[in-house]
């Protein structure tokens, strides 16, 4: 069972967290852009409303007084030309007057009010009925109600114009109060967003990042040693739950580690016997090349000195047993000679040499130029590699696999091939071929079995420890050697040696 605080796990800390975060986050984004949006309503105003409504104001005054001046003109000179300058004055009137209304307050609607009031009043008081006693040649209406009426347009309109300056600069404030308000509206945001982020970071640290550096130095105690230590952790679920399991996983290679130390006893007890068998067999070795061997050189000696003696006393059975005992004991001695030699095999260590195989090939063949000699074999050697190893047993190797490729031949002479090629991971394969009587595919690994024969004593001699001694000397080596079933015709040996640059590690044993 897992350990279980009670507290809230990791991952619905983390969705709290992340959830303040956006929250925190949309709060500061719908005030930016509250904000914004009060400052572009703010710039909009005063720049497309107010500001063209002042310079329409200035542009109405100008008409209106075109509008008087060509009255007058007209009045004192009653030439047409001088309507002129008031036609104008009023279509242009219209396009001043529609852009100041569209400010759109109340002070500003009653002075347009005021100048629509007044203009309407100089116009039928004075400028029509001038114009139109002009054009009759009747008498013109008193100068002085038509000036007495435009400086009241004069007066409305200059209240016009006030009230928009006023406006103008309420925009201007409003405008700033906008950029200002932006301002500590993104510097508030900015703030809460880091003092939230320094939270969770806060509350990272205190809530996940101590409690894991807490259970990193539990752990780091047990792994420099300190198996009786006991993990422990807090905070989120996950981290109590990890601390537990880590002390199982503690608990565990603690008795692991007991189990092996036991094994390790037993080993140290079981090495302590293999080498006082070792022992054993290095006497045995001695007695077996010293101590046995005398005894049948001497039977041996004495049944030829027997059949000698007494050949002619002895009749055809006699000597056949005679010649029984010789070749026993002879047969013996091999036996006890070629065992000798393979218990030897990498016991007694010869220096590790980089050696040409061509001269281990042509030492095997100076110790075999009897056998080979007789037989009249021909042994073809070619391109051969520098290999690492010891001289004295990799000669051996070929020496064996030679001299069994003379010795299972067939009705033709013999015929030895000896060939390398590069294999894998700096070492070479080597193949020994010949043109003998085959080895079947279900002998294959039998061959190699020491003391294991597949043709009689009487037919091939020999003691089967050749071909069992080649795979101990070759993997000794840190090489394979076996059988090439896919060959056809003959018995083809492959095995592999390490090259002059490869990096083998040798076998003990």
């Amino acid at each position: 069972m897992h350990a279980d605080s009670g507290g809230p796990s990791l991952r619905r800390w983390s969705v709290w967290i992340s959830v303040a975060l956006v929250a925190v986050l949309l709060a500061a984004t719908t005030a930016v852009l509250l904000a914004i949006s009060d400052l572009s309503q703010a710039r909009s105003r005063l720049l497309d409303v107010v500001g063209p409504a002042v310079v329409s104001a200035q542009q109405l005054g100008a008409d209106l007084v075109d509008q008087e001046n060509g009255v007058r003109g007209y009045v004192l000179s009653g030439s047409a030309d001088f309507l002129e300058p008031y036609e104008n004055g009023l279509d242009r009137q219209s396009a001043a007057r529609a852009t100041v209304v569209a400010l759109n307050t109340p002070k500003v609607a009653e002075g347009v009010n005021a100048v629509d009031a007044a203009l309407a009043a100089w116009r039928s008081e004075y400028a029509d009925p001038a114009i139109a006693a002009v054009r009759a040649g009747t008498p013109v209406p008193d100068d002085a109600v038509g000036k007495q009426r435009f400086d009241a347009v004069r007066a409305a309109l200059s209240t016009l114009q006030a009230e928009l300056a006023v406006q103008r600069t309420e925009g201007r404030a409003a405008l700033n109060d906008s950029a200002t308000g932006m301002a500590v509206t993104c510097i508030v945001a900015l703030a809460v967003l880091l003092i939230a982020v320094l939270g969770c970071v806060a509350a990272m640290l205190v809530y996940v990042v101590r409690p894991l550096s807490r259970l990193r130095e539990h752990v780091g105690q047990v792994a420099g040693g300190d198996f009786a230590h006991v993990v422990t952790a807090s905070g989120p679920q996950e981290l109590q739950v990890l601390g537990h399991d880590v002390d199982k996983m503690r608990v565990r290679i603690v008795d692991e580690l007991d189990q092996a130390q036991e094994r390790n006893a037993a080993l140290d007890a079981a090495t302590e016997d293999l080498r006082r068998s070792n022992t054993e067999l290095e006497q045995f070795a001695y007695v077996a090349s010293h101590d046995l061997q005398e005894p049948l050189r001497k039977v041996a000696s004495f049944c030829q000195l027997l059949e000698r003696r007494y050949r002619d006393k002895l009749d055809e059975r006699g000597i056949q047993y005679v010649d029984f005992a010789v070749d026993g004991a002879k047969r013996m001695q091999r036996l006890i000679n070629d065992l000798l030699a393979f218990s030897r095999v990498g016991r007694h260590r010869d220096e590790q040499v980089v050696v040409a195989a061509a001269d281990l090939v042509e030492e095997a063949r100076g110790n075999l130029s009897h056998v080979l000699e007789e037989s009249g074999a021909v042994v073809e050697v070619g391109t051969l590699p520098e290999v690492q190893g010891e001289a004295r047993l990799l000669t051996a190797v070929f020496q064996n696999l030679i001299g069994n490729a003379v010795k299972f031949h067939g009705d033709q002479p013999p015929h030895v091939w000896v060939d390398a090629e590069p294999g894998e991971d700096g070492m070479w394969e080597f193949s020994v071929r010949d043109n003998g009587i085959g080895i079947e595919e279900q002998y294959a690994e039998r061959v190699f079995v020491i003391f294991q024969r597949l043709h009689a004593k009487e037919t091939y001699p020999g003691t089967g420890i050749g071909l069992s001694m080649c795979r101990k000397i070759v993997e000794h080596h840190g090489g394979r050697i076996w059988l090439d079933t896919t060959a056809t015709g003959g018995t083809t040996f492959r095995f592999t040696l390490p090259g002059a640059d490869a990096d083998v590690t040798v076998p003990v044993g």
